[in-house]
């Protein structure tokens, strides 16, 4: 698995070895061990996204770190699951905040990729952690903010868990949600503690100062979105630059170019082949 390694006095780039902290940090600032690219919801380009089964490809294929999203059930019950509802990666149908766990685990969510994974069932956060914690894998856990769902409720839920099972070097929080951002600095005060990534679909004129309050470890943000000026704008601060979603590796190469840190991919073997 390729690892960067960004030194402070030379420009960014896709690196081959270990990462320190942001560029411009002092020694004692957390440290990740980010990857150059990170496989997105696992490897969800071979096995259903944001299950169990695509973790362990994603480990079994030599990828270090995966992106997964978090949601409440309406029984409270943190999972591992992207969309408001069920319908396209499940046999069922319904809200995610309409559902227990009963009746959740019930639902296959494999056999709509592929009938090798018939039986799949939803992973709960807490097999999820266990899972990551087994392999020594990284996480990027995205705390997703669907419409009309509690973010206060998630983020208390979550993040306690997601903190005590995994080292601060293997977990990097993230969200599009501001108040979701902010809840989750409040209860993790310290960045030292805990790295926090801004999530934004197009770099907005306020980022430095949201990232700046909220003591942020990176910014991510869509590749085909994002500029020349605005990577090179991000490289030359204190914080990390990661994109989503790039499956070409010509874009991958130009990315890492333009002093991009790392890649989310929903096959990242493909990028450096």
């Amino acid at each position: 698995m390729q690892h960067l390694t960004v030194i402070a006095a030379s420009p960014m780039f896709c690196h081959d070895e270990s990462t320190t902290g942001p560029a411009g940090m002092s020694d004692t600032a957390l440290r990740l061990d980010l990857p150059a690219t990170i496989a997105h919801r696992g490897l969800s380009a071979l096995a259903p996204e944001n299950t169990l089964a695509a973790v362990r490809a994603a480990h079994a294929a030599g990828h270090h770190w995966v992106e997964l999203d978090v949601q409440l059930l309406g029984d409270g019950t943190p999972v591992i699951w992207h969309d408001a509802g069920v319908r396209r990666c499940s046999n069922g149908r319904g809200k995610l905040n309409q559902l227990t766990w009963d009746s959740a685990s019930r639902l296959d969510v494999g056999r709509w990729f592929d009938r090798a994974f018939s039986d799949e069932r939803m992973a709960t956060l807490d097999a999820m952690l266990a899972l990551l914690a087994e392999l020594g894998m990284g996480l990027n856990l995205e705390m997703k903010v669907n419409r009309g769902r509690d973010v206060d409720a998630l983020v208390e839920r979550v993040l306690p868990d997601a903190m005590q099972a995994l080292p601060a070097e293997r977990l990097l929080v993230s969200s599009f949600d501001m108040t979701a951002l902010n809840a989750v600095r409040r209860l993790a005060p310290d960045p030292q503690h805990l790295a926090l990534g801004l999530l934004y679909k197009k770099l907005p004129r306020d980022w430095e100062d949201n990232a700046a309050r909220l003591e942020a470890f990176s910014l991510h943000l869509d590749w085909q979105r994002l500029k020349l000026t605005q990577a090179q704008e991000v490289a030359a601060s204190p914080y990390r630059l990661l994109c989503y979603t790039v499956n070409d590796a010509k874009a991958y190469r130009r990315l890492c170019e333009w002093g991009v840190d790392a890649v989310i991919s929903d096959d990242p073997g493909q990028l450096t082949r």
